[in-house]
């Protein structure tokens, strides 16, 4: 059984190369991101991040509760895709939310990371018979299920 050290490291890893995987469907595939990806996109960011900072943290619980946090967020903003998807009358498109988060500094300097360019209701390409944003889901479960397992690991 690996220890929590090895396990946030490895949680790290996956929600950077989740993002990796993004960027390359949106620069390899032309698939571009909607608001919601976006979002997404900062959750896996910060989940990694944060998972990172517990690992070699001293206040590793608090950390990795913040890194769950951040997976949690993401996990409700992915469901809020789904529903999207379910319901094509629904649409986040170019709206407020679009206009406010291409003006984030992250978006300005780096928007080949988090310019917001598509709709949320094109995301219904599939990859091994699962759109995109189930896909993200089931990373974003993953992710929060292993954050919680080293939480609750650590507290016995």
């Amino acid at each position: 059984m690996p220890n929590n050290r090895t396990l946030l490291l490895a949680v790290a890893a996956t929600c950077f190369a989740l993002v990796g995987a993004a960027l390359y469907l949106q620069h390899a595939k032309d698939m571009m991101p909607c608001p919601l990806c976006v979002i997404q996109r900062y959750a896996y960011l910060a989940a990694g991040i944060f998972s990172l900072v517990a690992a070699f943290a001293n206040q590793q619980r608090i950390w990795t509760a913040v890194a769950a946090l951040a997976a949690l967020t993401g996990a409700g903003y992915v469901a809020n895709h789904l529903y999207v998807l379910a319901n094509p009358g629904f649409s986040c498109g170019i709206d407020p939310m679009e206009t406010m988060l291409n003006k984030i500094p992250t978006a300005e300097y780096m928007p080949w990371l988090f310019r917001a360019e598509g709709l949320c209701g094109d995301a219904t390409d599939t990859l091994f018979g699962l759109s995109i944003p189930q896909w993200s889901a089931l990373g974003f479960a993953v992710v929060t299920i292993a954050l919680l397992f080293a939480l609750l690991r650590r507290s016995r």
